[in-house]
C-alpha cells in the first residue's frame, strides 16, 4: 500500500501528464525550440538562393565553352566551338544569351571547312512556355554569319544534321524579332548544277530600296547565269497568326519565275501559298531548280496558284502555252515512300502537232521550234526518227501519274482530231498507256513501256492502226482520191538504247498491214501492171473509173533494226501484185519493189515494178527503167528479124493472174496480230471473184 504522500504525488503527475496532453498546452520552451529551427532553416535557403543569385551573377559562363561544344558537337556529329565570349542571363522571365564566334563544322564527307559561323548571336528565350514545353523565342539576332552550303551528286547536304535526305519544310519556333545583320550565303550544289554567292539581312525597318528581309544572290545553273531574290516584310513585332508575305524573282538561264506568297504562320515554310508565274525555253530545264522531270518542250509561260502544305505542293488553275499550244489543268507533287512524285491532270483545247514532236525529240530543238503547224520534221541529224537522249538517271529519282488530252490537232499534213496520252513512271520504269491518236475516221493507239533502270534502257512498244480511212492520207484532184479503203495495222517491237533512233536500229519484232477492201482508180491499178499505154491513157486523160481493191496485205519481219517483207500482195480487179524489200530503221533507208501481173489480157505491156527508195525522210516512188530497156530492146531485136507483129510478143504477158485468197491472207495477217474483224474475213471469203 501507499502511504498518503506517495499518493498525492502520483495525483500530481496524472493531472500534468492530463494537461500535457491537451491541445495548446505545450510547453513554453518546446514551442521556442521549434520555431528557432524554421528560423535558421529560413536563413539557411536565403542564404543558399542568395549565393545562386550571387554565383549567376558572378559565374564565368565561358568556363562551360567546352563541354557546351563537346556536347553540340556528339549531338550533331560534325565539330561545334564557342570560340568568343558566352554571356547567359538567367534571372528574368527571358532569360538571354550571347554567344560570340559560334562556329558549326562541315561533316566529314563534305572536307574541311565550317558549314556556318556568326560572329555574335544573341538568343532570348520566353520562360514560362517551357514549363509547358513550348519554345517562343522573343529575340534571335546574328551578327555577320556566313553559310557556305554543300550538296553533293548523291543528294548529301551539309546543312542536314543527320545524312538522311529529307524534304522537310524548316519550321522554327515562333519568332518576335529576328534579325540578320550582313550575312553572306555560298552554295555549291553538285545535283542541281548549281552555284551561288549572296548576302541575306533582315533589317528591323525597310530603308529605301530595301525589304525588311532580302536574299540577293547570283552564281550559275546548268553552266548559265543564276540571279535570286527573295524579300520580304521587315521580321521585328512578329505576330504568329498573321500572314507574312514575300516575294520571289529567280532568273536560271533562260528561264525566269516569279511568286508572290504568303506564310500562313511566319518561320513556318510548310504552310504557305500563292501565285505563280514561270517561262522559259525549254520545261526541262526546270529539272536544275526544282528536281522534277519534265519532258523537253518549246518556250513556254505558265501561271499557277501554288498551295504548300508540309512536304506536298499543290498547282491548281494551271493556264498557258507551250509553243503554240495552250495548256492548262492541275500538278500536285509530294513525297510518296519517301520517294517524289508527280501527278497532273492536264489538257489543250488545240495542240499543235509541231510541238508535240519537239516532245519526243523529233523536228527542230525545243529552243527554236517554229510557231506555224507542220509536218513531221527532220531531228537535228537530218533523220525522222527522233535522237534526243532519254536522261535515265532522272527517271529513278521522281515517280509520276500524268494524264493529258488534246481535244483537237492542227497539223498541216496529217488529219488528227484528237490526241490522248496516259504516263506512269515508277523507280524507272516508264510506261506510256494508251498513246492514242485519233482521226476524222479511225485512230492509232498503242502502248510503250520503256525500262530506264538498266544499263541500257528497253522499249517494248505495241502500237495498233484502227478502222484509218486511206483517202485521209492521199486525198486527189476534184476531190476524188486515187484510192479509196480501210487500213489496219500493227506493230510490235523490242529496242535497245536511250533514244528513239537507236531502239529503232536494234528493234526485233514484227510489222503488219491490212487493207480488207477498198477502192482504187483504174488508172493506178493499171500501173501497177504496169500497162503503160492503158494506165497513162487514164491518167491523162483525168479518167476517173475506179476498180475494186480486193485486199492489200503487207508483213514485215523485224531483226535487229532491218524490217524485211516476208510477204506482200495488193490485189484488185485488174491486177495482182507482190512486194519484195527491206526497210533499214539504223539508216533509216527504203528499198521496196512491188510488181504487177494483170489480169485481164492487154496488148501492150511493161514488166517494170514499182520502186520505193530514198529514206523515210524523204521517199521517192519510180519504175525500174533498166528492166523497161531491156525489154524494148529485145522488141527491137526481135522486129529487126521477123515479121513486125513478132515485135509486140515481149509486151504480152505469158500468163494472167488470179485473184488472190483475200480470205486465206486476212486470216494469216489476223494470225500475225493485225486488228482484222472476224466479219471482214468472212466478208472476203463470200465475195465473188474476177472473172477473167
Amino acid at each position: 500500500m501507499l502511504g498518503p504522500d506517495a499518493s498525492m504525488r502520483k495525483d500530481a503527475e496524472s493531472m500534468q501528464q492530463d494537461r500535457t496532453a491537451l491541445p495548446g498546452a505545450q510547453s513554453r520552451p518546446a514551442w521556442h525550440r521549434r520555431h528557432r529551427g524554421l528560423a535558421i532553416g529560413g536563413g539557411v535557403l536565403g542564404l543558399l538562393v542568395l549565393a545562386i543569385v550571387v554565383f549567376l551573377l558572378l559565374f564565368d559562363w565561358n568556363w562551360l565553352r567546352g563541354p557546351i561544344g563537346r556536347y553540340a558537337s556528339a549531338r550533331t556529329g560534325r565539330a561545334v566551338r564557342l570560340d568568343g565570349d558566352l554571356k547567359v542571363h538567367l534571372l528574368s522571365w527571358t532569360p538571354t544569351a550571347m554567344v560570340g564566334g559560334l562556329k558549326i563544322g562541315n561533316p566529314a564527307w563534305a572536307g574541311p571547312g565550317d558549314t556556318a559561323t556568326v560572329d555574335e548571336l544573341t538568343l532570348k528565350v520566353k520562360l514560362l512556355p517551357l514549363f509547358a514545353g513550348r519554345v517562343e523565342l522573343p529575340l534571335v539576332d546574328l551578327e555577320h554569319p556566313r553559310f557556305d552550303l554543300i550538296r553533293d551528286a548523291q543528294d548529301d547536304a551539309n546543312w542536314r544534321l543527320s545524312n538522311a535526305p529529307s524534304d522537310k519544310p524548316a519550321k522554327l519556333p515562333p519568332i518576335q524579332d529576328f534579325i540578320i545583320n550582313d550575312g553572306r550565303l555560298t552554295l555549291k550544289d553538285a545535283r542541281r548544277n548549281m552555284t551561288l554567292t549572296g548576302t541575306v539581312n533582315a533589317r528591323e525597318n525597310a530603308g529605301p530600296g530595301h525589304q525588311g528581309f532580302e536574299l540577293v544572290g547570283q552564281g550559275s545553273l546548268n553552266k548559265e547565269p543564276f540571279l535570286l531574290k527573295v524579300n520580304g516584310g521587315p521580321l521585328v513585332h512578329v505576330e504568329q497568326d498573321k500572314p507574312y508575305p514575300f516575294h520571289l524573282d529567280v532568273t536560271g538561264g533562260t528561264t525566269h519565275i516569279l511568286a508572290d506568297g504568303i506564310l500562313a504562320r511566319p518561320f513556318n515554310l510548310g504552310d504557305l501559298s500563292g501565285q505563280i508565274t514561270a517561262k522559259g525555253a525549254n520545261l526541262a530545264n526546270l529539272y536544275f531548280l526544282t528536281g522534277i522531270v519534265f519532258p523537253a518542250t518549246p518556250p513556254y509561260s505558265l501561271d499557277a496558284h501554288f498551295d504548300r502544305k508540309n512536304t506536298r505542293f499543290d498547282f491548281s488553275g494551271v493556264r498557258g502555252s507551250v509553243g503554240d499550244s495552250d495548256l492548262e489543268g492541275s500538278l500536285t507533287v509530294d513525297k510518296v515512300n519517301g520517294r517524289r512524285k508527280v501527278m497532273a491532270d492536264m489538257q489543250s483545247r488545240r495542240l499543235v502537232f509541231s510541238d508535240l514532236l519537239a516532245v519526243i525529240g523529233g523536228g527542230p530543238k525545243a529552243s527554236a521550234v517554229k510557231t506555224s503547224a507542220q509536218a513531221p520534221s527532220p531531228t537535228s541529224s537530218g533523220r525522222l526518227l527522233p535522237d534526243a537522249q532519254l536522261y535515265k538517271d532522272r527517271l529513278r529519282v521522281m515517280d509520276a501519274d500524268v494524264r493529258y488530252r488534246a481535244r483537237s490537232v492542227k497539223t498541216t499534213k496529217w488529219p488528227l482530231s484528237r490526241f490522248a496520252l496516259d504516263l506512269k513512271l515508277n523507280d524507272g520504269l516508264l510506261t506510256l498507256d494508251p498513246v492514242e491518236f485519233d482521226f476524222p475516221q479511225g485512230r492509232l493507239a498503242g502502248r510503250v513501256r520503256i525500262d530506264g533502270r538498266k544499263a541500257v534502257p528497253e522499249t517494248d512498244m505495241d502500237v495498233r492502226v484502227t478502222n484509218v480511212a486511206i483517202q485521209q492520207f492521199v486525198p486527189g484532184k476534184a476531190g476524188q482520191p486515187p484510192i479509196e479503203g480501210t487500213l489496219e495495222a500493227r506493230a510490235q517491237l523490242h529496242g535497245l538504247g536511250d533514244t528513239i533512233h537507236k531502239a529503232a536500229s536494234s528493234a526485233n519484232g514484227k510489222v503488219v498491214l491490212v487493207a480488207p477492201h477498198g477502192k482504187i482508180r483504174q488508172a493506178f491499178a493499171e500501173l501497177l501492171g504496169i500497162n503503160v499505154a492503158n494506165g497513162l491513157y487514164l491518167l491523162l486523160s483525168k479518167d476517173q473509173r475506179e476498180t475494186d481493191l480486193r485486199c492489200a496485205v503487207a508483213q514485215f519481219d523485224v531483226k535487229n533494226g532491218v524490217m524485211s517483207v516476208s510477204d506482200a500482195v495488193f490485189d484488185t480487179s485488174v491486177v495482182r501484185a507482190t512486194g519484195k524489200g527491206v526497210v533499214n530503221l539504223a539508216t533509216e533507208t527504203l528499198d521496196l519493189r512491188l510488181e504487177g501481173q494483170t489480169k485481164k489480157p492487154r496488148l501492150l505491156r511493161l514488166w517494170a515494178p514499182i520502186t520505193l527508195k530514198g529514206t523515210l525522210l524523204h521517199p521517192k516512188v519510180g519504175v525500174d527503167a533498166g528492166k523497161v530497156a531491156g525489154q524494148v530492146g529485145i522488141a527491137a531485136a526481135v522486129g529487126a528479124v521477123l515479121a513486125p507483129l513478132a515485135a509486140i510478143l515481149p509486151f504480152v504477158g505469158p500468163a494472167l493472174a488470179k485473184d488472190a485468197d483475200c480470205a486465206a491472207l486476212l486470216g494469216e495477217a489476223k494470225a500475225q496480230g493485225a486488228p482484222v474483224k472476224a466479219s471482214t474475213i468472212a466478208a472476203a471469203a463470200a465475195a465473188p471473184r474476177t472473172k477473167h
